[in-house]
């Protein structure tokens, strides 16, 4: 039997004998009797252990160490202590792996700077047990969005020839001996692997288009990577992507699905994962449950990039960042204008020249059917745009940013060959657990992260 499972069918297992697996979270010994904190993993909740000096092998228990691993073999009882119904009274305790004093998780409170250091054994901790549990139920409501709408889960590619953002931010994939290319100070990529440049992929979204122009509705959900020397709370260089697109979908759809999709998300990992969502709001952020579930409520304000300048520009704030028409906005406009709107704003219709190559170009000619959607505390969340379906439109594009059409024929051939209005976006999946959890750093809600001169494990 596991933890999950003697919570779920307490009634019916009291004064009823049990035997547990597990870790010593915690060994509290006394002269005639002991407390130990056991977890299994299987859910967020401990249960305690209580043994006494009755059993044979009293001086052997009271000698397991913190971070052992137990098979305990003991009766559900009623519980006198405070914050438990229940107990288990233990018959006998089997130790199967020691652990050593040095064992670096004590029960005590460690700096979540300490723990990315022993980011092997951080999912021990309470923090971290709830944060990568609520990562797995995420994820699990993601792909159950899409596919009971109907979606075609599309594996991208995680090498790739194709820049999608235009950046050039990429890891390079190579077979090359490096310090042979150093010293010819030429690189003959005839000789490499694939007979060309090629390197991680930054975006699954170019060929998940192909896919959308033969099943109507297909999802991305992988790693993607960057090569860009960012040491913020919110950059990695490897993160995961959700990337839907959209056959005959405009950009209002687009936004429609958004907010869907956001909704039944926060919904799923409220429903299944309530004790890790009541601890964060308790310990990590307070007022989190709330925050969550006013945007379930939300209806989604829908405001133009034009406007959105204009609303800042009235204001009587001092900027840090002056807004201006045309140009991005800072992390300071994007919580303003949650604030003003009390509640998550699409905005929309970008200025072209800030925003990708495939985006539709609206009728104005300066700007593209673009959005991004901000949300209260946490700023930009997802963005999204309507691709551009007209051939020689997107053709005169990538011509005025001196794109290279030749390696991306396939991508223009969707235009000529029965080609259709679509639309979709891309939301970082940590981005998304750090507004579920309120845990504010990237590198607290992936496992193993990398960044900038990191790369343990």
């Amino acid at each position: 039997m596991d933890v999950k499972e003697l919570y779920e069918k307490i009634a019916k297992l009291m004064d009823k004998e049990v035997t547990l697996s597990g870790w010593v979270r915690n060994h509290r010994k006394q002269k005639e009797f002991g407390f130990i904190d056991f977890s299994d993993g299987t859910c967020f909740r401990h249960v305690q252990l209580v043994y006494t000096d009755k059993l044979k092998d009293f001086e052997d228990i009271s000698k397991i160490k913190i971070g052992s691993s137990i098979e305990v073999v003991g009766n559900v009882i009623k519980s006198e202590g405070a914050g438990q119904d229940f107990e288990i009274s233990v018959k006998k305790i089997k130790l199967i792996g020691d652990c050593p004093d040095e064992y670096p998780i004590q029960p005590k409170k460690h700096s979540r700077e300490f723990l990315r250091e022993e980011a092997y054994l951080r999912p021990r901790t309470n923090l971290f047990q709830a944060v990568f549990r609520v990562r797995s139920i995420a994820a699990m409501a993601i792909h159950t969005y899409f596919q009971e709408h109907g979606y075609v889960y599309f594996h991208a590619p995680l090498i790739t020839a194709s820049d999608c953002e235009g950046a050039g931010q990429m890891f390079q994939v190579t077979t090359l001996d490096l310090d042979r290319v150093a010293k010819s100070g030429c690189v003959d990529y005839d000789k490499d692997f694939f007979g060309k440049p090629a390197a991680l992929t930054v975006s699954g979204q170019l060929e998940a288009e192909t896919f959308a122009l033969a099943y109507k509705k297909t999802y991305t959900f992988g790693p993607t990577f960057r090569a860009e020397n960012s040491n913020t709370k919110t950059h990695a260089n490897e993160f995961w992507m959700i990337e839907p697109e959209i056959a005959f979908c405009d950009l209002d759809g687009d936004m429609d699905i958004m907010e869907d999709m956001l909704k039944y998300v926060i919904k799923y990992v409220l429903k299944h994962a309530k004790d890790e969502m009541e601890f964060f709001d308790k310990f990590v952020e307070k007022g989190l449950l709330d925050k969550l579930n006013k945007l379930i409520k939300s209806k989604f304000t829908r405001i133009s990039h034009h406007d959105v300048i204009t609303i800042l520009k009235e204001s009587k704030v001092k900027w840090e960042f002056e807004p201006k028409y045309g140009e991005d906005i800072a992390r300071e406009h994007e919580k303003y204008i949650t604030e003003y709107f009390d509640g998550p704003v699409f905005i929309t219709n970008w200025p072209k020249d800030i925003k990708a190559f495939y985006m539709k170009q609206n009728p104005d000619k300066e700007t593209v059917a673009a959005v991004d959607l901000e949300v209260p505390g946490a700023g930009e969340l997802m963005g999204g745009s309507q691709r551009e379906e007209d051939y020689d439109k997107l053709v005169r594009r990538m011509d005025e940013l001196g794109m290279a059409k030749e390696e991306m024929e396939w991508y223009l051939n969707l235009r000529k060959f029965g080609g259709c209005p679509h639309s979709g976006f891309g939301m970082g999946f940590e981005r998304l657990l750090i507004y579920l959890t309120g845990v504010e750093n990237i590198r607290d809600v992936i496992p193993y992260p990398r960044t900038p001169g990191n790369c343990e494990f």
